[in-house]
């Protein structure tokens, strides 16, 4: 076990100087300064050629919900609030009462719609369900075993629905059953006592990262550039709290119908600083961040248990058949992280170093997701080979073989309970 310990760890310390994400990047793309509220992106089509011999029979799949509002109409409101105010009081630059106009069209779309799915989200789901479906055809046939579950959030329940309308929009003859309850969030949403201790308020990492957040959300300058009386500045204004406000707004436009946008009120870098620090918490509360030692990993091996048995179980039968799941940025993170999917459980320690192996809109875009393509041969039902995609790119595992992207469907089981009963004993 010890031997085994250390050379998953030896992995994760390779490929911790591989990935990169630069600051150009992200200027490049401003959307992505937005982390796990970036909206998933355009997928141009990446289908390798099926090994000779092979058929594609089944999948497994698990998702994040699609794009959605801010978690809470306050989000929105206290910001308007606060701008309607100043307004009142003749303290809004000319800029400030721009922005005051943009925010009173959003809030017509946004009210009432707190954690909601998005219209957006609705197509990107659909969208992925077509193209699964497209790309591999031979496993949707009548009569196949379908189940699709979700936690029991409303919007994981509709970006289910969602997702089971795009495959019936291609077959209408597909069974696909569908639940959402509590039976099924022990490993769909996992969180044990003890990770959920590192992350609270009172976690070791904390006072850390405060200082970390101080230093890369200054918001005195976007405050001057909207609000036009110092002494209301003074008296009302929290600086750090309104580019936060409006960062959160800024960001989640992407996800809503309206074309409307506030990054031109930004600086990028401003936005770069302030995703880091975004990005960071999600480092440390979900991914392989080197301070937690695996704990928030280990939170996914009840979804990586489930991913084996449900498909040892269609595998029993010689039939077709896929396996559909849906839940949050919070289980997708660590489930690639614990899968060792490339550039997804890159381990290190300094917070500066952070974003430059741990990317969250890489990982975890609105309706992100893991799919893993089952391919039987033939002629010897037990010859069974694999092949992962991440957002439906085609990616890697530390796993050998000689017919990448696939794998031995025997070899990726044997690595996966391996790791599953190193991270038990967290």
């Amino acid at each position: 076990m010890i031997k085994k310990l250390l050379l998953l760890l030896s992995l994760t310390f390779v490929v911790a100087v591989n990935a990169q994400t630069s600051k150009e990047e992200v200027f490049e793309t401003i959307e992505k300064a937005g982390g796990v509220y970036y909206a998933y992106p355009n997928v141009e089509k990446q289908n390798s050629t099926t090994p000779k011999g092979y058929e594609a029979f089944y999948v497994s799949h698990f998702g994040r919900h699609g794009s959605r509002y801010l978690i809470s109409d306050n989000d929105y409101e206290w910001v308007i609030k606060l701008m309607r105010d100043a307004e009142s009081k003749n303290a809004l630059s000319e800029l400030g009462k721009d922005v005051l106009a943009r925010l009173e069209k959003v809030i017509v779309e946004a009210q009432g719609h707190g954690g909601d799915l998005s219209p957006l989200g609705v197509r990107q789901q659909k969208g992925i369900a077509h193209r699964l479906y497209d790309n591999y055809p031979t496993i949707f046939k009548d009569n196949v075993n379908m189940s699709a579950r979700s936690t029991i959030v409303v919007r994981c329940v509709l970006s289910m629905d969602a997702f089971c309308e795009g495959l019936k929009e291609r077959n209408p003859k597909l069974d696909i059953t569908q639940e959402s309850s509590n039976k099924y969030m022990y490993y769909l949403n996992y969180h044990s006592e003890k990770s959920n201790k590192y992350t609270s308020q009172e976690g070791p990492w904390r006072e850390e990262y405060r200082k970390f957040e101080a230093s890369h959300t200054k918001g005195e300058r976007l405050t001057k550039s909207l609000f036009s009386d110092s002494t209301y500045i003074l008296k009302n204004v929290n600086p750090s709290e309104l580019i936060w406000g409006f960062y959160w707004i800024a960001i989640d436009m992407q996800n809503m119908e309206s074309d409307i946008s506030f990054f031109d009120i930004f600086e990028k870098q401003e936005l770069f600083d302030i995703w880091q620090a975004f990005n960071y918490r999600f480092y440390v509360c979900d991914g392989n961040y080197a301070g937690n030692k695996g704990l928030l990993l280990a939170n996914a091996c009840p979804a990586l248990k489930n991913i084996i048995s449900s498909a040892d179980e269609v595998i029993a039968t010689g039939g077709n058949g896929g396996t559909f799941r849906f839940a949050h940025d919070g289980n997708l993170i660590p489930l690639t992280g614990l899968m060792r999917l490339k550039d997804c459980y890159n381990s290190v320690e300094n917070p500066y170093d952070f974003y430059k192996h741990f990317s969250d809109f890489k990982i975890a875009p609105m309706a992100g997701n893991i799919q893993i393509v089952f391919f039987r041969n033939k002629k010897n039902a037990n010859d069974i080979v694999v092949k992962f995609l991440h957002n439906e790119k085609e990616t890697s595992i530390p796993v050998k073989t000689d017919i990448y992207p696939y794998y031995k469907w025997s070899d990726v089981k044997e690595y996966y309970n391996e790791i599953i009963n190193t991270y038990t004993i967290l």
